[in-house]
């Protein structure tokens, strides 16, 4: 099976939906290494939760640093950045590169988005193309309950308004996304964190996406798979 499966994945989609915990469970199945950004270690994140206009261009510049320096070591791998033996030890991050883009859209005013845009630019990363990316979509307030409950201090103060605007960004940047295969889940009513069924049902459709678009939008779950 493992040699059927996609060898780097990247898992996208708004805050809560559920992108690391579908990655720590395809990296345990099949043996990959992870690649997860760690928001805890922005030091301006709650700070921006609390006051965005004060915030936004530091939240985002350091997250953009991070990414970049984690896709850059990723491309190392293997020696000089072959992309083929990045394929072969396989890898499953929570992210790509592009979302950095869109998180600064919505969170900076027009004169951080130009400052921002000309240190993006500036950059020279060579970010891996992912083998597929699995795009996880949920309503705002499927969002917002998974993130009490997941009870992290520093998004207490996320409010729906802002997940609706993080949606509606995500639908816009992936209607015409071409750069790798796309699956978009509808993860709003099944759970991948504990139902197996759920969690088996997806791998299975992530092994019959080698090319294009594709959709996964399952029957709800049962009440015994919510458990």
């Amino acid at each position: 099976m493992q040699n059927e499966f996609p060898g780097f994945i990247a898992i996208e989609g708004p805050i809560g939906v559920g992108k690391t915990t579908l990655g720590r469970r395809l990296a345990h199945t099949f043996g990959y290494a992870t690649i997860f950004e760690d928001a805890e270690a922005n030091p301006f994140l709650g700070r921006f939760y609390e006051r965005p206009g004060e915030n936004a261009l530091a939240t985002q510049l350091f997250f953009l640093f991070q990414r970049s320096q984690q896709m850059q070591s990723l491309s190392g791998t293997g020696g000089a950045g072959n992309q083929a033996d990045l394929f072969q030890l396989g890898h499953v991050a929570d992210y790509i590169l592009q979302k950095d883009r869109i998180f600064a859209g919505i969170n900076l005013s027009p004169d951080e988005l130009d400052l921002y845009n000309k240190v993006y630019e500036s950059m020279t990363i060579d970010a891996p193309r992912p083998d597929l990316v699995i795009y996880l979509q949920a309503p705002a307030d499927v969002l917002l309950g998974r993130i009490a409950r997941r009870g992290n201090s520093y998004e207490k103060s996320i409010a729906a308004r802002y997940l609706e605007s993080l949606n509606d960004a995500y639908t816009e940047f992936f209607h015409n996304y071409q750069e790798a295969p796309l699956l978009i889940v509808n993860a709003a009513d099944i759970n991948l964190a504990s139902s197996e069924q759920d969690y088996q049902s997806l791998v299975d459709k992530i092994a019959t996406c080698t090319s294009g678009r594709h959709y996964f939008n399952p029957l709800p779950a049962t009440e015994d798979t919510l458990q």
